[in-house]
């Protein structure tokens, strides 16, 4: 990681990580494909519970990126005692608190859907399938830790190879439990959860593997310095998916006097950007370990090109990615919901207006991921909060007020903008300063070089006595 073409590393480790975190959309997105064959209803119902999904990827998150930062930074100062128990205390926190929650959710399930969004014709299905989320919390919240820590320690493979695993299985058993066996919305929800389980383990076995951070019980000693350095690494990642969490809440609610149809539409708008992010993030997770062992190891100069050729790669893909959803906006709405008009007329303009705004996460993404891997956790908190919490909620609550449906449809185009402008005011001073230090840092060098070679030359200068 500290030696070699950046560029090479990026894209070597950017295409298994583009393809985990598409095969993580999957499980949405294979859901949403099936139940979409059922009923507006059913689809609109499972639309408004992906907002607990996002709480469940929340704790995740935190602790794995928490973690993840800091086993990073160790494995580049060759401290792999200390990045083991980090991984330990990571991921045994982020399980129990995922206990706690789902135990939490059980006892109050029916108020919980109805807080979701859910109107009292879709609620029925809304509380079938987060049964079953909530059965696969625990696992889910782990597992989303565990990947974490395996992309903070460069180790993609592995876990793509877990979640490929889970993804294809759910692919599999959905049409199998929802038609076959006829269990309808709850087995969409018990096809995930049984999907969750295995990646999980599956994730379990890959820490096992080669010269992966182990995870060992015995290694689970928490202390006030570790659950500091994870709050400070995964405070934003908490923060930005409890908000988007949150956001989805207000944007069902938003949209519900306009109908189940615009519930269902503005769901399939989402979970149809979820898989255009797990492209574009896959480029940011190959960054993460490079920009933290890098820094880690004060080899700035390498963190500042990773940050400029991951940015332009970014681009690239999101230029091309916003073309496509554009021009082929009604194709996409109607493949989950084929033969409803009044999900197509909600759902083609929100699509369309999401996708123009959709490359300005180039340098979103790429910020933030800058900002919590290098420890500066009150701007990167700042920006994860502004994205959804400062601007996006408000703009739904704003536009819809005086816009009706269509501001709910143009609120995350008008957040995104605003988010790219505050993105660009707190990361870019960070960018210079670290290639201020890489050219400082290579002057050095090449003086010190310089120095070793005069001296060398010295030295064969001297006669020869012998």
């Amino acid at each position: 990681m500290t030696e070699g073409s950046i560029e090479s590393l990026i894209i070597k480790l950017a295409l298994p990580s583009s393809a985990i975190m598409l095969v993580s959309a999957l499980y949405n997105m294979a859901d949403t494909y099936f139940i979409g064959k059922i009923s507006t209803e059913a689809t609109a119902g499972v639309g408004v519970v992906f907002s607990y999904m996002t709480a469940i990827q929340a704790i995740g998150f935190f602790f794995g990126q928490g973690s993840g930062n800091y086993i990073s930074r160790k494995i580049g100062a060759k401290e792999v005692k200390e990045a083991e128990r980090m991984a330990s205390v990571g991921l045994f926190t982020s399980f129990f608190l995922a206990v706690l929650l789902a135990i939490l959710g059980f006892i109050f399930k029916k108020d919980l859907v109805i807080m979701l969004g859910a109107t009292p014709t879709i609620a029925q299905h809304a509380e079938t399938y987060i049964t079953y989320l909530l059965l696969a919390s625990p696992f889910m919240a782990s597992a989303f830790t565990l990947n974490a820590q395996l992309r903070g320690q460069g180790s993609v493979f592995y876990s793509m190879l877990a979640l490929i695993a889970g993804a294809l299985l759910n692919v599999v058993l959905d049409p199998i439990l929802i038609f076959t066996f006829n269990m309808g919305v709850a087995g969409a929800g018990l096809a995930t959860m049984i999907s969750q389980i295995v990646s999980f383990f599956t994730l379990i076995w890959t820490t096992t593997q080669e010269d992966n951070i182990s995870i060992n019980f015995k290694n689970f000693i928490p202390s006030f310095e570790l659950y500091k350095e994870i709050t400070g690494g995964g405070l934003p990642s908490l923060v930005r998916q409890a908000l988007n969490g949150f956001a989805i809440v207000i944007m069902n609610k938003a949209a519900a006097p306009y109908g189940d149809a615009a519930i269902a539409a503005m769901s399939i708008v989402g979970r149809s950007f979820a898989a255009a992010f797990s492209l574009m993030a896959g480029i940011g997770h190959a960054y993460h370990p490079l920009c933290g062992i890098n820094y880690g190891a004060k080899r700035y100069d390498r963190v500042q090109r990773a940050f400029w050729f991951s940015l332009k790669f970014k681009i690239v893909l999101t230029l091309t990615i916003s073309t496509l959803g554009i021009i082929f906006a009604p194709e996409i709405i109607s493949f989950f919901r084929k033969g409803d008009p009044a999900v197509l007329k909600a759902g083609v303009p929100a699509l369309r207006f999401q996708a123009m705004s959709f490359p300005l996460y180039s340098w979103i993404f790429l910020g933030n991921i800058t900002l919590q891997t290098i420890g500066s956790a009150v701007r990167a908190t700042i920006l994860a909060l502004a994205a959804k919490g400062l601007f996006y909620i408000p703009a739904i609550l704003i536009l819809s007020k005086y816009w009706g449906f269509k501001g709910v449809q143009v609120s995350q185009t008008v957040s995104d903008l605003m988010t790219f402008a505050l993105s660009f005011l707190l990361t870019y001073d960070v960018i210079r300063d670290m290639e201020n230090k890489g050219n400082l840092q290579n002057k050095v060098e090449e003086k010190e070089e310089k120095h070793d070679s005069a001296d060398n030359s010295n030295i064969e200068s001297l006669p020869n006595i012998s």
